[in-house]
């Protein structure tokens, strides 16, 4: 992975998009670089009625339905450790496959930018922007790094 982006679900589409060409007409292609998606939706909507797909750009994707939240409320969604371990496994899954990771939730802010900004760190960049500009979620980030530490040391959720 050269680099991390992340965006809105609006901007994530509209990125999908700029691999788009119709048929026969593949000099038009906006970009031709290859990625994975981290898509983070909404539970109590079930999703945004987007789902991306694999094809020859997109090499993969993981959907996460949790809530932008930080403790337990009751009929939404907290991320989980199980979650966490899905993302590792997902970045180290396709860190030497695609040329982009692109992480979005709803409005590109908090919950992507918190597994953004553990992306960027997790593959050895500085992530410095990512507290600098906007706010995070700091639980979902927290439970990310905490899913590293019981990585390193071959510990799991669930075990």
């Amino acid at each position: 992975m050269k680099r991390v982006i992340v965006k809105s679900v609006f901007g994530a589409f509209e990125y999908a998009m700029q691999h788009y060409y119709p048929f026969g007409m593949e000099e038009q292609v906006e970009r031709g670089d290859t990625y994975a998606v981290i898509s983070i939706q909404d539970s109590h909507t079930q999703g945004f009625g987007v789902q991306f797909t694999e094809n020859q750009f997109c090499k993969g994707v993981l959907t996460l339905l949790f809530d932008d939240i930080m403790t337990e409320v009751e009929g939404a969604v907290l991320f989980s450790d199980e979650m966490a371990d899905q993302i590792l496994a997902f970045i180290e899954q396709h860190r030497r496959r695609v040329d982009t990771l692109l992480v979005h939730c709803y409005a590109g802010q908090s919950r992507s930018r918190a597994v953004g900004a553990f992306a960027v760190e997790f593959l050895g960049g500085d992530n410095s922007k990512y507290f600098e500009e906007g706010t995070l979620n700091q639980y979902v980030y927290d439970v990310l790094e905490a899913a590293d530490v019981r990585r390193q040391f071959g510990m799991f959720a669930g075990e």
